[in-house]
């Protein structure tokens, strides 16, 4: 698979391919359920060139990395390891909170070290902004654990411009990673700008719309009563039947080339540049497989175009969009 560098002052070399891991562990239908196809489904991305595996402390919270960590074990040196911190204050309980202080990210790192199973994690992420600490604290501690070599890289999640601004003058920022889809096309106007004009990378996740641009997904019936996606705007009433019409032209275009509409759905983003890396979220082999040969589908100029133009979807991202872009 081809590689793209993320990052121009601080370049991190991984797969224009990356999987994202929560799925396996939380949030979504089946998360849980079946640990040793998750670690097949881990295995098997390694053995098609995919290097870039993304996790978080929250999600399960910390069985997702614990099972990475498990599932990497003998492979560490072949891929590039990024989680999260920032959504869990370990200063008091390990509650839910938004805690971007220094002291919390000294102790946000050691556990992810240990869950993981490593001495060193290649891409460390604020999950959330927190707006009680200053982000060029944040960014300070973070450029500490880099000169200790507890992490190689670092970046943001659902950050605004103005902050990432902030973050990169203290130490230079690596990625950034916000929602970015056929679904969700927000970043383009603002943050793809800002992390270009910096040379940061950007880290696309949900990339299938939460698995909606798959176009399996057609009624909350098919979703466990524990699924987040319950409880997605998008996914609710009048905006999932709305939605639709998204999928339809990712289908149209998915039977011209002979590609699946997960497929298509990817090879749009990949058109959209080589500074951006897509991290698919799955917990089965057969899903990683077809997601990896997104990189092998080519679309004419007038496909994206097409595609280009769809409508962004109706409803919000989230429930609450407070925590987003600050």
């Amino acid at each position: 698979m081809k590689h793209i560098t993320l990052g121009r002052q601080s370049p991190l070399d991984v797969s224009q391919l990356g999987l994202g891991c929560m799925g396996m562990s939380a949030f979504y239908t089946g998360a849980g359920v079946d640990e040793a196809e998750s670690i097949r489904t881990i295995h098997r991305a390694i053995d098609l060139g995919v290097t870039l595996f993304d996790t978080a402390e929250m999600y399960g919270p910390y069985e997702n990395e614990i099972l990475l960590g498990k599932a990497l074990g003998g492979r560490r040196g072949d891929v590039v390891v990024a989680t999260k911190f920032g959504t869990l204050r370990h200063r008091t309980d390990d509650s839910y909170g938004l805690d971007g202080s220094a002291e919390n990210v000294r102790l946000a790192v050691e556990g992810s070290l240990r869950r993981l199973g490593t001495d060193y994690i290649d891409l460390y992420y604020q999950h959330r902004m927190d707006p009680s600490t200053p982000i060029e604290e944040t960014a300070g501690a973070l450029g500490e654990l880099i000169d200790e070599g507890k992490i190689r890289h670092y970046g943001l999640s659902e950050a605004a411009p103005e902050t990432i601004r902030r973050a990169h003058a203290v130490r230079p920022v690596t990625a950034l990673q916000t929602e970015y889809s056929l679904w969700t096309r927000d970043p383009e106007a603002e943050i793809l700008p800002t992390v270009r004009e910096l040379g940061i990378g950007f880290v696309a996740y949900s990339p299938l719309g939460r698995g909606f641009l798959t176009g399996d997904i057609r009624s909350l019936d098919q979703l466990d009563e524990s699924d987040f996606r319950r409880n997605n705007p998008r996914f609710e009433g009048e905006n999932l039947a709305a939605n639709i019409r998204i999928v339809e032209v990712v289908d149209a275009v998915a039977t011209e080339v002979g590609a699946t509409p997960a497929q298509v759905a990817l090879a749009w983003l990949l058109a959209q540049g080589d500074d951006i890396a897509p991290i698919p979220g799955t917990k089965r082999v057969s899903r990683i497989e077809e997601n990896a040969a997104a990189a092998d589908v080519v679309l004419t100029p007038e496909q994206r175009d097409r595609l280009g133009a769809i409508a962004p979807a109706a409803g919000d991202r989230y429930a609450d969009m407070t925590p987003l872009n600050r």
